[in-house]
């Protein structure tokens, strides 16, 4: 399969895998979440998000950085949004996760900031910034250690294919900082959409949004 994907070269065959690719890791992220939102809300928060950042981190990656011709190869696009996607939805779900669980546990404090004049994004902050917090310390973990506790994955499967170390470690430090932008961003716009779905434009909570918990 992966010999049939890599060898067409039609822009078209790229886009049509990125859109599955894209829609299988939304519907995964709901799948991820505790309390996810109602309906059609929770998929468009998620296939959004991942499209916006993955399509931006991605594009920025093989167009900016790596430059191949044609720069819409299935061969370089496609590994390099999987690294990007499998990043992205880990951040976006715990950021989401965070911040439904803490707009439940905070209701009261919440709703008395909302009453005392302060805007839903006022309101939500100390919520906020904890799910931020915990979307990118994975990130921050695998950055600090990189290279001198453990070697990433795609580093280690150059030189052992026998690439120079060297230029393994220029593409793996390419891919970190890719990584940890789409991840940052993708946390960072699922937070602030998050306090967009659980609130209404008269700044009311709206938990009501937010389906049962599964069991």
């Amino acid at each position: 399969m992966l010999k049939f994907v890599f060898a067409q070269t039609s822009p078209l065959w790229t886009v049509l895998i990125v859109l599955v690719m894209v829609l299988v890791a939304g519907y995964e992220l709901v799948q991820r979440q505790e309390r996810p939102f109602r309906g059609w809300l929770a998929y468009g928060l998620g296939n959004a998000t991942l499209l916006l950042v993955g399509g931006f981190a991605t594009l920025y990656a093989v167009a900016v950085v790596v430059r191949p011709s044609p720069w819409y190869a299935p061969r370089y696009v496609l590994p390099i949004l999987g690294m990007v996607l499998g990043s992205t939805l880990t951040s976006v779900s715990l950021a989401l996760q965070v911040l439904t669980e803490g707009a439940e546990r905070e209701r009261g404090p919440i709703e008395a900031r909302i009453a005392l004049g302060a805007t839903r994004f006022a309101a939500f902050a100390t919520v906020r910034r904890r799910a931020l917090r915990t979307a990118i310390t994975p990130l921050l973990n695998v950055m600090s250690v990189a290279g001198i506790v453990s070697l990433p994955g795609m580093m280690t499967g150059q030189i052992l294919a026998g690439a120079d170390p060297a230029e393994a470690a220029k593409y793996q430090i390419m891919i970190i900082l890719v990584l940890t932008g789409a991840s940052g961003l993708g946390a960072l716009a699922a937070a602030f959409g998050g306090v967009l779905l659980l609130t209404d434009s008269r700044h009311r909570l709206r938990l009501d949004r937010l389906a049962p918990a599964r069991t």
